[in-house]
């Protein structure tokens, strides 16, 4: 996992480069706190899906580029085929397995999360991005927050919601939860 974190830092790093930003002018351009932003680029800290895809969408770059460093290639089609998806572990409670990488100009990212179960004790992450969010519960149960309304998503629960409200999850039962996640 730290490798594939510090990767990713100097992924965001030298796009920042490359576009003669500074941490700030990235950060504002982004609506992400510069402390964060800054964080991130250092490789020793949890960078969010969401925080990537903001950058991304922000400077017209592919998810996947800064996530697996790799170009979508395909326009027609990408064929996933069942656990061969490119997956990223951003920590070790969260797994991400990218369903669509290999396809240019997506207008949604799908993944496989999966979240491993936590101490009890352990405030919940949240985060906040644009667009909206789908997510369909393909194993065990979870927790999700949505602007403070608390649910829980049992096996084949779906939800669909508005991704700018500040959400988290966690699995429960002391057993991981994996779901399918897509992001408009």
């Amino acid at each position: 996992m730290d490798d594939q974190i510090k990767q990713i830092a100097e992924r965001l790093r030298g796009l920042r480069e490359v576009l003669e930003l500074t941490v700030d002018d990235l950060a504002a351009q982004c609506d992400i706190s510069a402390e964060e932003y800054r964080l991130s680029e250092t490789g020793e800290y949890d960078i969010s899906v969401s925080m990537l895809q903001k950058i991304a969408r922000r400077y017209n770059v592919a998810l996947d580029a800064l996530m697996f460093g790799e170009e979508p290639k395909m326009s027609s089609y990408f064929l996933t085929r069942a656990g061969k998806g490119v997956s990223i572990e951003r920590t070790k409670a969260y797994k991400y397995q990218s369903l669509a990488s290999g396809f240019i100009d997506r207008d949604a990212d799908p993944f496989i999360v999966t979240v491993e179960p936590k101490d009890e004790s352990v405030p919940m992450h949240y985060n906040s991005h644009n667009g909206q969010e789908f997510n369909y519960v393909l194993e065990g149960r979870m927790l999700i927050s949505i602007n403070g309304k608390e649910l829980i998503l049992e096996e084949g629960d779906s939800i669909y919601f508005n991704s700018k409200l500040m959400h988290g999850m966690k699995a429960l039962d002391g057993k991981k939860v994996k779901f399918l996640a897509v992001i408009l």
